[in-house]
This record gives C-alpha cells, structure tokens and sequence, in this order.
C-alpha cells in the first residue's frame, strides 16, 4: 500500500502542548492567543514552568518526543505521556542535547538527563501538570477547531485531490514529482525523510501556527502537524450579550438566538445543552428548525453530530453585533527564516 493510501488525520493532545510551550518560552504570544493567555496565565503559578521552559526554549528545534503517539481522532494526553515514560533514556538524553546544540544546557536539562530512566518521568509528570492547567480547560472548545479542519479536510480532498488538500494546509508545503516539500524553520536546511510505505499522520494543531512541524516516531509512521483552520474564532471571538434591544430574538426566539450565537465553533448537542442550560431534546428541536432553513449545517465525526453555523446565519449575527462594541484584535506580522525539508511520497 502507498505512503499517500496510509495517509490519516489524527489529534495530539501533546503536540499542542509542546506548541504552546513554544509560544510561552518565545515570549511570542501573539494577539491570536492573548485571550488563552489571559485565562491560563495565574493558574501557571502552581507549575514547574522553569523545567518546561529549559525543555521548550525559544530556539530554532523542539522535541520529537512531543509529538509521538498521535493514532486518530480519540488519542488521550495519559496516552501519549505514557509513551514518553517509556523512551529510553539514551533516546531521551539525545533528543534533550538536541534541542541545546550549540548553545549552553541549563541546570534543568542536565537534572533530567541525570536521572536516567527516571528523567522521561519527571518530564510527563510536569507535561500533566501544564495540561491540567493550560490546555485542559479549553479541550473542548479546541477539539470543535480541529474536528472542523479535518471535515473541510476531507471535503477538499474528495474535490481536488491530495495534492490540492496538502497545499491549502500552509502555504510552505507543496507536492513536486511525488515529493512532498515542507519549507520549515531549521538551521540543518537539507533533510529528506523516505516515507518507503509507513505512510504519515496529519495533526490539526491550534497552537502550532504559523509553522508546521514534521517529526519522526521511530515505532509509529512520522507526523506533520499544521495550523487547523478556525482558530481565529476560538479565543477573540466576543459574541455581544442577548440583551432586550438585540433584534435576533424577536426574529428567532431567544432560545433559538442563543443557540445560533453559540456556534461559531462546532458543538454536539448535548455540549451545546449544557452551555445553554436547555434541555438536549429542546436543542436537538431548534437545530432541526434552523438547519431546515438554511442557518446550521452538521456532519458526523465518529458517533457525534457536530453543528456549525452557516456563512448565511453568520453574516445574519455579524449585521446583529454591529450595534454592539466592537472589540478588535491585531495579529503582528511575524517573519521568518525558511529551509527547505522533503519527504518521499511514493505514487500509488
């Protein structure tokens, strides 16, 4: 079976992370992101920041080791840390060097590296920890993102091909004579990575914009994780309150607004019951009504129905919020110093 027939989606928990590790640890949290910062920020407090950060510095390489263990769409953090418990501490001391060639190891590095095949221990220990406190609360809402990026995905791929689906991903990857090039920050500029049949495993990623990163799991086929779309919408989004002037109500009922207002990420029923305090029945009740009419689309993802709005309702909910404040957010513009890395993609 070809590389390009093995080819799957799958979400890590891990990787995002890594990656927002890197944005801490860069300084570089963009408007994007301030909204998730702004939230998470006091409860770091109680996290051992100084060892994640000496493991995540601002520096051109990050670990492979955050970016193992990706199977599909239900793939666990406790999963994926127990994997890293399992590295060999040759493995493990290896990549931790790697990530500090040519510049100086902190004292947390060496603290790891000496404690053997107890270091990948003490590291996923503290990764539980920033989960708790970081990604955990906002899982979720991240994981609406990213269900939403694999079903435009796949869409895009029945459409145009695979070829056409890998290059809307970033426009730093490309297909050329069966090579899959990835223009990505690195110093060692050249490395090519020969698939021969392990396939590879795309990952959505909330945090990992605006890169995208390929790393080898030496037991599994490697991993290319890329911005998922929608990101914009998860942290800045401010939907004005419904209040007695707010004209969607009277033109929907208030139950039917809330609903609507609520979906500019996917949501399941009962998700969106338990936000909105109806019952899952009396949801499921008005997403009939709207989809009926144009304003909600859904689509299956494994046993849950997820339900979005459309660009219809959406623009209906922009022209309702414009007689409430409005509330901007500027991305900076960030620049960058590219390589070139290639993957062997075998023809099918």
């Amino acid at each position: 079976m070809s590389d390009l027939a093995r080819t799957r989606f799958a979400f890590s928990p891990l990787a995002e992370v890594g990656e927002s590790l890197y944005l801490l640890s860069s300084g570089s949290i963009y408007g994007l992101h301030r909204g998730w910062y702004a939230d998470v920020s006091p409860r770091l407090a109680a996290v051992d920041m100084d060892l994640l950060l000496a493991v995540v510095p601002p520096r051109p390489w990050i670990a492979d080791f955050l970016f193992i263990g990706a199977e599909d769409a239900s793939t666990t953090i406790d999963s994926q840390l127990e994997r890293l418990r399992a590295i060999p501490s040759e493995a493990f001391e290896a990549e931790l060097r790697s990530i500090w060639r040519g510049g100086q190891e902190p004292p947390r590095i060496a603290e790891l590296i000496d404690a053997g095949i107890g270091g990948p221990h003490i590291l996923a220990d503290v990764l539980a920890d920033y989960w708790s406190a970081a990604i955990e609360p906002h899982w979720p809402a991240m994981r609406s993102v990213l269900e939403e990026d694999v079903a435009y995905r796949a869409s895009e791929l029945t459409r145009n091909g695979v070829a056409a689906m890998l290059a809307d991903m970033h426009p730093e990857l490309s297909i050329h004579d069966d090579i899959l090039q990835i223009a990505k920050k690195r110093i060692d500029l050249h490395q090519d990575e020969h698939l021969v049949g392990r396939g590879i495993v795309l990952v959505p990623s909330v945090f990992v914009w605006p890169n995208v990163v390929f790393a080898i799991d030496p037991a599994r086929p490697p991993s290319l994780t890329y911005p998922a779309r929608g990101v914009g919408n998860l942290w800045v989004r401010q939907e004005p309150d419904l209040a007695d002037s707010d004209p969607l109500p009277a033109l929907l009922g208030r139950s039917r607004a809330q609903i609507l207002t609520a979906l500019h990420l996917p949501c399941c029923t009962t998700d969106l019951a338990a936000k909105l305090s109806q019952s899952p029945s009396a949801v499921s009740q008005h997403l009939s009504v709207l989809r009926r009419n144009g304003l909600v689309r859904s689509w299956r993802v494994g046993r849950r129905v997820l339900y979005l709005r459309t660009d219809l309702a959406t623009s209906i909910v922009a022209s309702r919020a414009a007689g409430f404040a409005d509330k901007r957010i500027v991305v900076q513009p960030i620049s960058h110093s590219y390589g070139r890395e290639q993957v062997s993609l075998p023809r099918p």
